[in-house]
């Protein structure tokens, strides 16, 4: 029985110290990463200076075309990400303030994101390599549900989040394979698609009275001396519910509501991502509106 419990207890050591060094290698790996991701890129970059910095989601990432702004003279990038919450654009503020960004004014994409505050799990996991060299990132984490076993466990975030940091991202990452994620100044564009969804139901959608994570981007630009600049996206004209944007209005009343600047479905790739056409339109009118004066 004492050999058993003893193999048993050598086993259980033996993974311990492979897990352990299994998280330090795709750690460091991580580390070394700054042409990948937007995510990386910030966490590894240093002071930087720009005219203009976008967050948000998709419909920050989609509908923003940076290039224009450089067009005016104004250095920017487009750090909105697809499929991400105010979590983590939150975060990624947090993170640029920290490398000493210079920042003069600061958009933000903010609509139906407001109806929720908590992380969006596919993206938020991109921050997880660097939660033990970052105490930005760990007390950002540390009223989530899982922050215990994913600070704690060794090689836990790397095996749960598989998909996303798992041994093909920290291959890729390793060899310095590109994405297109940075390309055109992080302004990704979008085409027309004959099957794009054209149909989107947000009536029972609601924005929370109080988004932590919007209030926190709000009072970092504050303290920063950054010009903030929160504005609704559009949608396209066959959306069901859309006084969604009006008690966003009634909710945040310093938000801008661009919802209806372009409204026609062929400035659409689908109801709520507009084409490059759509885009360029939109850029125009906020450009227009916050910048030539």
């Amino acid at each position: 029985m004492k050999k058993f419990l003893l193999y048993i207890l050598g086993i259980f050591l033996l993974t311990v110290l492979i897990a352990v060094i299994l998280d330090g290698l795709y750690t460091y790996v991580f580390m070394q990463s700054r042409n990948r991701g937007k995510i990386e890129t910030v966490f590894n970059s240093t002071a930087k200076k720009y005219d203009v910095v976008i967050l948000g989601s998709s419909r920050a990432n989609n509908h923003f075309v940076s290039q224009m702004f450089e067009d005016k003279g104004l250095k920017t990038f487009n750090y909105g990400m697809s499929g991400g919450h105010l979590f983590e654009a939150s975060l990624m503020l947090k993170l640029m303030i920290e490398r000493k960004y210079e920042i003069k004014n600061l958009i933000l994409e903010a609509d139906l994101n407001l109806a929720n505050d908590h992380q969006a799990e596919g993206i938020a996991a991109l921050f997880l390599p660097y939660i033990h060299n970052s105490e930005i990132i760990r007390k950002h984490y540390k009223n989530e549900s899982n922050f215990y076993e994913l600070y704690y466990i060794p090689f836990y975030r790397y095996v749960k989040f598989d998909s996303k940091i798992g041994f093909r991202e920290m291959f890729f990452t390793a060899i310095q394979r590109k994405t297109n994620s940075l390309e055109n100044l992080g302004y990704h564009p979008l085409e027309k698609h004959k099957n794009g969804n054209m149909k989107n139901n947000i009536v029972n959608l609601n924005p929370l009275p109080h988004n932590k994570y919007y209030e926190e981007i709000k009072d970092i630009c504050k303290k920063n001396n950054i010009n903030f600049i929160s504005v609704m996206t559009p949608m396209c004209e066959n959306v069901v519910g859309m006084n969604y944007f009006d008690k966003v209005k009634k909710a945040y009343p310093e938000i801008y509501n661009y919802e209806n600047v372009v409204v026609e479905n062929k400035y659409f790739s689908s109801c709520g991502h507009m084409t490059n056409n759509g885009a360029r339109l939109f850029t125009a009118r906020i450009i227009k509106d916050f910048f030539n004066k």
